[in-house]
């Protein structure tokens, strides 16, 4: 029986591309806004695409940060996606705005120090020693589109790096909390694999 898998569905976020990816990796998939069953599922996906603050905005609307939060109190499994892995941090800082965020990772996200600004397109990533979402994962090659991200220092967990003029953290794990700040569902095989092991690990 395919593991089940909620897509939250807040108002943001590649919504269907990620419900096919997870779909493909082996999950039986549900985008909603239904926050009983994102709490019941056996693992949930925070997308996120644009603002940290508009994202949040979202989340907060939807009432949905409360059921984050219990998953992880839980231990059961948390996938966020780009913005989604953002707002899992403290704070955002856009344009002179911070935006709180939900607090399971500490520190903030803040714009890069890079002469190009979005960073959009392929890049390679460091997979951090011990990684269970790139596990036998060979190409490490993946699709960004961000001007913001988390500093890969301070931070407790099994982190996966990039670069961009500058380091910056790509994916975290810690307990059963995992999050990219590439998009998995753009970045063809490879990340596929990365989806493939996420649901596999919800089993």
């Amino acid at each position: 029986m395919s593991p089940s898998v909620v897509v939250l569905d807040y108002g943001s976020g590649n919504l269907r591309s990620a419900e096919r990816a997870l779909v493909r990796a082996g999950a039986s998939v549900t985008v909603t806004p239904d926050l009983s069953l994102a709490a019941s599922a056996d693992g949930l996906v925070v997308p996120g695409v644009g603002a940290y603050a508009a994202c949040m905005a979202g989340i907060e609307k939807l009432g949905a940060a409360e059921v984050v939060h219990e998953r992880v109190a839980d231990s059961r499994p948390v996938l966020g996606i780009c913005v989604g892995m953002q707002v899992l941090f403290e704070f955002g800082v856009e344009h002179g705005v911070r935006t709180h965020g939900l607090g399971v990772f500490p520190g903030g996200v803040t714009r890069l120090t890079a002469e190009r600004i979005p960073h959009m397109g392929w890049n390679t990533v460091s997979a951090g020693a011990g990684s269970s979402l790139f596990r036998g994962v060979e190409d490490e090659r993946f699709y960004f589109v961000h001007s913001y991200a988390a500093a890969a220092t301070g931070i407790d967990g099994v982190l996966t790096t990039s670069e961009h003029d500058e380091p910056f953290l790509a994916a975290i794990e810690r307990g059963a909390v995992a999050a990219t700040q590439f998009h998995p569902e753009k970045s063809g095989d490879a990340g596929a694999a990365v989806l493939a092991n996420w649901v596999r690990g919800l089993s």
